[in-house]
């Protein structure tokens, strides 16, 4: 199947599955690329935690901030299915920098990164991100929002309601009811975008290694391993990676790095068309799309 033929197909699979999606796979070395709408910004939902681990890591580095000092958190008490760790303490806790980094990274814990972003505020996090040299991703409020949306304010045998307003509440301008969705107010990203931050943590150049370093270790220990990460995961390579749920959006990003050499960024950001809470077959089709271009890049 030639190329144009590929991504017709992909893009009908998505469709006929129930997602809008907007993928970009990457060959880091050769710069190689296929996508399906790869400059389409949608909100980036926890995917922003990447940025904000990049933007306080560096700090620690350049001696702003010390990774061993200790911040006392607020208990999330978050009891909606979904949020993890600090977000569901219900007693303070004394946390290092370091840790609140780990576990905002890889456990995707809301509260701990709106503790980093007490210290780092979202505009600072964008500046960092510019003068880095990566583009497109807007960085605009905290985490804690995450958490205010339709679907905690229904019980949860109507969970499908919140996902209904997600996903008939747009405007073609990329508006919407719900702010978390309204790409004006949101932190967004395109697929070309996260792509672009990836290639920059994988390869340095406006991003110091000892920091891109300690972010490739972290992404390569993410716990949420339940969407891509079974298409990319073997003895024979090795998936680091972040993933991004908010209502209707389902987004992963990663790197796969094989045994042979060669290295792949992948963005898949997707809108489902479903309403439903729990779409396993979503999961299974992006990751399934992912490696569809990911194998036909391999062999070009």
């Amino acid at each position: 199947m030639n190329t144009e033929a590929l991504l017709r197909d992909v893009r009908t699979r998505l469709r006929d599955g129930g997602l809008r999606g907007c993928l970009l796979v990457r060959d880091l070395d050769s710069g190689e690329e296929l996508g399906i709408d790869p400059d389409t910004p949608l909100p980036s939902a926890s995917l922003v935690k990447v940025p904000l681990a990049l933007a306080t890591l560096e700090r620690v580095r350049c001696g702003e901030i010390d990774g061993a000092t200790q911040l006392e958190v607020a208990p999330g008490r978050v009891t909606t299915p979904g949020p993890t760790g600090l977000s569901r303490f219900r007693h303070p806790s004394r946390i290092a920098i370091d840790d609140l980094i780990y576990l905002s990274t890889c456990l995707s814990d809301g509260t701990a990164a709106d503790a980093l972003f007490d210290l780092t505020p979202p505009d600072r996090v964008a500046d960092m991100l510019q003068r880095a040299g990566v583009h497109g991703i807007t960085v605009r409020h905290r985490t804690e929002q995450l958490f205010d949306t339709p679907v905690e304010r229904f019980d949860t045998r109507q969970a499908h309601l919140a996902h209904a307003l997600a996903i008939g509440a747009g405007t073609d301008g990329r508006g919407h009811r719900v702010p978390q969705l309204d790409g004006s107010l949101a932190n967004t990203g395109s697929a070309r975008a996260f792509v672009d931050l990836l290639q920059a943590v994988w390869r340095p150049a406006g991003i110091h290694e000892e920091v891109a370093g300690r972010l490739r270790d972290l992404m390569a220990h993410n716990v949420l391993r339940h969407r891509l990460a079974p298409d990319f995961s073997s003895d024979a390579s090795r998936w680091s990676s972040k993933t991004g749920t908010l209502l209707n959006l389902r987004h992963e990003i990663g790197v796969v790095e094989h045994a042979d050499g060669r290295s792949f960024a992948i963005a898949v950001l997707t809108e489902s068309l479903v309403p439903a809470g729990v779409q396993p077959g979503a999961d299974a089709l992006m990751a399934e799309a992912a490696r569809t271009l990911r194998d036909h890049l391999r062999q070009l």
